[in-house]
């Protein structure tokens, strides 16, 4: 167990083989990792079907997040969402919405407000 603690708390253990300004190239490709999605864990992920956010056509119109502290493995994380305003701008409706991603403890891990344009 005192392992996995240290872990943890340790953020910046690899420092040292993170790229620095000088190593930037825009436009130079990532490493990534691919993920294998599984139905299960869309299943377990998404929204119930009756959520206002997911109706046929939406279209996401910007976005920002703040992030704050890490997701650890075994959080159990909730969401708190709510749609903060709707508004028609040249004819398209216009809902700003926001999110809040709490641990198990109540610690904000991250939020975010959204604009989306919703179908008719």
């Amino acid at each position: 167990m005192a392992q996995a603690e240290a872990l943890e708390t340790v953020f910046w253990k690899d420092a040292n083989l993170r790229k620095v300004w000088d190593d930037t190239v825009p436009g130079a490709p990532r490493a990534t990792i691919p993920y294998a999605l599984t139905r299960e864990a869309i299943e377990l992920y998404c929204t119930p079907a009756d959520d206002w956010m997911r109706s046929p056509g939406t279209v996401n119109a910007g976005q920002s997040w703040s992030c704050n502290i890490p997701a650890r493995p075994n959080d159990v994380i909730t969401l708190q969402a709510r749609a903060l305003d709707k508004f028609i701008r040249r004819e398209r409706l216009f809902v700003v919405h926001d999110n809040v991603f709490f641990n198990q403890y109540g610690d904000v891990i991250c939020s975010g407000r959204g604009w989306t344009i919703r179908p008719e």
